[in-house]
Formats: structure tokens, sequence, C-alpha cells
């Protein structure tokens, strides 16, 4: 019997590039936007305002750059290890 949402979830194998792109990009962009909104503002009434904002602007830059950079990433990497 599945446990919990995570089971009834599946998706294709074809999708998984797409979903690691977008997993990759939403830990990274949150953890560098509160890191520097925390740098460039502090703690202000305003920063969780600014910190939406931050990461809607770099989640739209980063989604489309991770999913070019990625599958050029993983080519190089193939080139540089050996099987």
């Amino acid at each position: 019997m599945p446990r919990g949402w995570l089971p009834a979830l599946k998706l294709d194998k074809k999708y998984s590039g797409l979903l690691m792109a977008i997993i990759m990009t939403i830990a990274l962009d949150s953890t560098m936007t509160f890191t520097m909104t925390s740098i460039n503002t502090g703690w202000t009434a305003e920063f969780f305002h600014r910190f939406v904002n931050g990461w809607l602007i770099g989640f739209a830059v980063a989604l489309p750059t991770s999913l070019v950079v990625i599958p050029l990433a993983r080519r190089l990497v193939n080139r540089i290890v050996s099987e």
C-alpha cells in the first residue's frame, strides 16, 4: 500500500531531465535569493516581499539556463570521466 502523496506522482521517465532542472533551480534559486536578500536588505518589514520578487525573477532566468546548461554539463562530464 503506497504511503504519502509521492507514489501518486509517478511521472514518465522522459520527464526526468525537466524535473531535475526544476528541482535544482528551485533549490539553488531559493538559497541564493534568500542569502542575497538577507545581505543586501537585512531583516526588514519588506524582506519577504523583496525575497519573493527576487526569487521570481531569478527563477525566470535560472530555469531556462538550467535546461540548456545541464545537458551540456552532463556531456562534458561524460567526456572527462572514464567509464
